[in-house]
C-alpha cells in the first residue's frame, strides 16, 4: 500500500475513534425523542408546553455549560471533557430510572426527569465539543472539514437509530428501559475512552471566551435559524402525529437523520467550491420547504418525506459555517470557538420547545411547523440557481 494510502487510513481511523464518542452520546440523545413528550403529556398529565419544555431543558443545560466546556477543553484537554461527558450520561440514566418509579407523584417525577435531561445536556455539551477538538488535535487542523463532516454524520445517524430503538425499549418497560439504556451508554463510553491517548494541550496566551464569542456571533445566528427546524421536529413531531391519528412517528425522526447523512455524503464538497455562506443559505431554504411539507401533508408518508427534506437541508449548515468559525481564532482557542458556535444551536432548540408549545396549544400541533427558519428577505440574497 502506498505511503499516502497508509496516512489516509491512519487519519480516517483516528477520526473514527473520536467520532464513536459522538455517536454514543447522540444515540443516547435520540432514545427518548419519540416517547418522552407523550409520556409527560399523557402519563404525567402535563400540557403540551411542559412536554416541549421536557425536551428543551436538555438544551438549557447545554447552553449553560458551553461557556465552561470550551475553555476546559482548551486547558485540560479534549479527552477529559469526553470522560466527564460520559459520566453525566451515566448520571442521566440513573435519574431516568428513578422518574417512572415516582409517576404516581407527577411533580416529583417531572422534577427527576428534568434532572435527567439536564445531566444529558451537560454530557452532550462535553462530548460534542470535546470530540471535534480531540479529532482535530489528533489529525491536524488541515482535516477540519472531514472531522466536522464525520461528526455530523455520526450525530444524526445515531439520533436516527436511537429513535426507533427508544420506541422499542419504551414498549418493553416504559421510561425505565430508557434510563437503563442511558446508564449503559455512559459506562460503555467511559470504557471506550479511557485507553485512548490524550492530545497535546497548546500552551499559549488565549483569547477570553467573550472575545471568541463575539467573533462567532454572525455565523452562530445563521446556524440558530437552521436549528429551529430540528427543534420543532424533535419536540413536537410525536404529538403532531398523535393529533393526526398517525402511527410510526419514529419513521419521521429517522427520516430526518437519514436525510442529514445523505446530504453530508453527497454535498459536503460543495462548501469548498461555493463558500460557506452561500451553501448555508441554499440549505436553509431546503429545510424550510421540508418543514412546510410536514405541516401541509395529508398523509403520514408525505410527512416522513418532509422530515427527510428538513434533515437534508439542515445537514450542511453546521460544517459550512463551522469551517469559517475555526479559522477566526488561534489554535489554542479552538475548543472555545466550537463551544461558542454550537451554543447557538442550543439556544435555538431551547427556545423552540416552549414557543412551539404555546403555538400548539392555541393553534394545534401543526402550528409550530410554520415557524420560519429564514428571516424575511434573506432568500433574495441567494442566487436563484447555485450548482452544488
Amino acid at each position: 500500500m502506498p505511503a499516502h494510502s497508509h496516512a489516509a487510513a491512519r487519519i480516517s481511523l483516528q477520526i473514527a475513534l473520536t467520532v464513536t464518542s459522538t455517536a454514543l452520546i447522540y444515540f443516547a440523545v435520540g432514545l427518548p425523542l419519540a416517547v418522552l413528550p407523550g409520556w409527560v403529556h399523557h402519563e404525567l398529565g402535563y400540557s403540551a408546553v411542559i412536554a416541549g419544555a421536557a425536551i428543551s431543558v436538555q438544551y438549557v443545560a447545554t447552553i449553560v455549560s458551553r461557556g465552561l466546556v470550551g475553555p476546559m477543553t482548551d486547558v485540560l484537554g479534549a479527552k477529559v471533557s469526553i470522560l466527564v461527558g460520559f459520566s453525566c450520561c451515566l448520571a442521566s440514566g440513573l435519574a431516568g430510572m428513578a422518574a417512572p418509579a415516582l409517576a404516581a407523584r407527577a411533580g416529583e417525577a417531572l422534577a427527576v426527569l428534568f434532572l435527567s435531561r439536564i445531566m444529558l445536556g451537560f454530557g452532550e455539551s462535553m462530548i460534542g465539543t470535546g470530540a471535534i477538538t480531540w479529532a482535530i488535535g489528533r489529525v491536524g487542523a488541515e482535516h477540519t472539514a472531514q472531522v466536522i463532516s464525520w461528526n455530523g454524520i455520526a450525530t444524526y445517524a445515531a439520533i436516527a437509530l436511537g429513535a426507533p430503538i427508544g420506541t422499542l425499549l419504551y414498549a418493553m418497560d416504559g421510561m425505565n428501559a430508557i434510563g437503563v439504556a442511558l446508564a449503559v451508554i455512559g459506562l460503555a463510553g467511559l470504557a471506550f475512552t479511557m485507553p485512548q491517548p490524550r492530545t497535546r494541550v497548546l500552551v499559549a496566551k488565549r483569547l477570553p471566551f467573550r472575545a471568541v464569542f463575539l467573533r462567532v456571533v454572525p455565523y452562530g445566528a445563521i446556524l440558530a435559524l437552521g436549528a429551529i427546524g430540528f427543534g420543532v421536529i424533535s419536540a413536537f413531531i410525536a404529538l403532531y402525529y398523535t393529533s393526526r391519528g398517525w402511527g410510526g412517528v419514529w419513521m419521521a425522526l429517522s427520516a430526518f437523520g437519514i436525510g442529514f447523512v445523505l446530504a453530508r455524503i453527497l454535498f459536503v464538497g460543495s462548501i469548498a467550491r461555493h463558500g460557506g455562506l452561500r451553501v448555508a443559505g441554499v440549505f436553509l431554504t431546503l429545510e424550510s420547504l421540508g418543514l412546510f411539507l410536514v405541516w401541509a401533508a395529508p398523509w403520514s408518508w408525505l410527512a416522513v418525506v418532509g422530515a427527510g427534506a428538513s434533515g437534508f437541508g439542515f445537514a450542511l449548515i453546521f460544517p459550512a459555517l463551522g469551517l469559517i468559525v475555526v479559522d477566526l481564532v488561534p489554535p489554542q482557542n479552538r475548543g472555545s470557538a466550537i463551544g461558542a458556535y454550537s451554543m447557538f444551536t442550543d439556544v435555538a432548540l431551547c427556545a423552540t420547545g416552549p414557543v412551539a408549545g404555546v403555538l400548539a396549544t392555541h393553534g394545534g400541533y401543526g402550528a409550530p411547523l410554520r415557524i420560519p427558519t429564514m428571516p424575511a428577505g434573506y432568500s433574495e440574497l441567494i442566487p436563484a440557481t447555485i450548482p452544488i
